[in-house]
């Protein structure tokens, strides 16, 4: 690896499992597949310290941590996801309001520079290295390992209460209700219902379930990660399958059947739900999706998601997963996406210049309440809406100069944002 940084091929990335939903980890000149390097090196049940390769999964270390009583810090909504990705996307989850982002856990990294060398970065050494990588994805050079702090957990469950909201205001009202109350908090919403039931929402809100709770109820392994059936999607579906009338319909049953009630529901399932079907993307058809995913400030961000919602309702273009969730404290890395406020996930069938010119006016609604778009779901956004977005972007080009002057590590993203476009700062 280290010959090819130094023999000058430029427009390298490196890769993992390839999670992300744009260009982020495609490059003309080359990738460099993280999963060759996927060891673990150090692993301290006491502390919950674990140290590994870049190339190893979310996956891998649950099922060495959970046994234990240790998870990991926050995740995403896929395991399969390589410890350099987590890093590159500071990836976050359904508990960023009350513990933030990845980076916060991330306790040191060794990264390969483009001149070949290998330097050592922490919150305490290399510093602006360090937090120009976290968010960074994967331009500051190629994550080789990595220790992480590890958070103890009393089960491998989550006590869930589950409330629906008749429309998005009382979707709020229920998350600035029951913030401080729940580690973990989401809600599905219905992003085609109208009138006094737009937004219309379930949420899904929870704390670590207690051991003694668990088996009082009959679930005498409390730790026990449960092995589960997959299932697939063997074919691109049709793409009419994904049309108005039909997700429509799903939205209806799935908000009239989930009702109030509290349940304990494992790990596997309140994580990670569509890890148990492989190639779910398939539902999409052959032309596949758009995931746009919008983060307004707390202080505007129910006026800015109404606005949004009925920019989408009207459109006609269905999203069929529309995911809310409540963040906290402005994340450290400098191209890190969350700050104390809001965001919305959406997965709009791709439908060519229609998709494109909603998401352009999405684009508008999020700079005019002073919200952004995710790095590691953009496929759309260009140069001159991602520098208003993201103020500190020449900080971070100023850093990526100096480490890698002649830009090596590129991606078509980073150079559809301009983020590795120097000449103009």
């Amino acid at each position: 690896m280290q010959e090819l940084v130094q023999s000058g091929h430029s427009g390298l990335i490196a890769r993992g499992l390839g999670r992300s939903y744009g260009d982020s980890a495609v490059s003309r000149g080359g990738v460099l597949l993280q999963t060759t390097r996927n060891r673990f090196l150090a692993f301290d049940a006491e502390s919950g310290r674990v140290t590994c390769e870049a190339g190893v999964t979310l996956e891998d270390i649950i099922h060495v941590a959970i046994p234990k009583g240790w998870f990991l810090p926050t995740t995403p909504g896929t395991k399969f996801v390589t410890v350099g990705g987590a890093i590159a996307a500071d990836v976050h989850g359904k508990n960023h309001h009350r513990d933030g982002a990845w980076g916060e856990y991330l306790q040191r990294f060794s990264l390969l520079l483009a001149d070949g060398s290998v330097i050592q970065c922490s919150p305490q050494v290399n510093q602006d290295v360090f937090w120009a990588t976290v968010g960074g994805m994967g331009l500051t050079g190629i994550i080789l390992e990595a220790t992480i702090q590890l958070v103890q957990v009393p089960s491998a469950y989550v006590d869930v209460k589950q409330r629906r909201s008749r429309n998005l205001d009382e979707a709020f009202d229920l998350f600035i209700e029951t913030d401080e109350k729940y580690k973990y908090s989401v809600a599905w919403i219905d992003c085609l219902s109208q009138g006094q039931e737009l937004g219309r929402s379930v949420l899904l809100l929870g704390n670590d379930a207690p051991a003694d709770m668990l088996r009082a109820s009959g679930k005498h392994e409390p730790l026990f990660w449960p092995c589960k059936r997959s299932k697939s999607i063997p074919f691109a579906f049709p793409g009419l399958a994904m049309n108005k009338l039909a997700i429509k319909a799903f939205n209806g049953l799935y908000y009239h059947s989930h009702g109030n009630k509290n349940t304990f529901v494992d790990f596997d399932s309140y994580f990670y739900p569509l890890d148990s079907i492989h190639h779910w993307n398939r539902i999409y058809g052959k032309r596949g999706f758009v995931q746009y995913q919008a983060l307004f400030p707390r202080e505007c961000s129910r006026e800015a998601m109404t606005t949004l919602l009925k920019m989408i309702s009207k459109s006609g273009q269905a999203s069929f997963l529309a995911v809310l969730k409540s963040s906290g404290v402005a994340n450290q890395g400098i191209l890190s996406y969350l700050f104390d406020g809001h965001t919305l996930a959406l997965d709009f069938p791709y439908r060519g210049e229609k998709t494109d010119r909603l998401c352009r006016e999405l684009d508008k609604v999020l700079l005019d309440f002073g919200g952004r778009v995710y790095l590691a779901k953009d496929a759309l956004v260009n140069a001159e809406t991602f520098s208003r977005m993201y103020p500190k972007l020449n900080e971070f080009k100023r850093i990526k100069q100096r480490l890698d002057p002649q830009s090596i590590f590129r991606s078509q993203q980073s150079d559809r944002v301009g983020i590795t476009d120097v000449s103009s700062f």
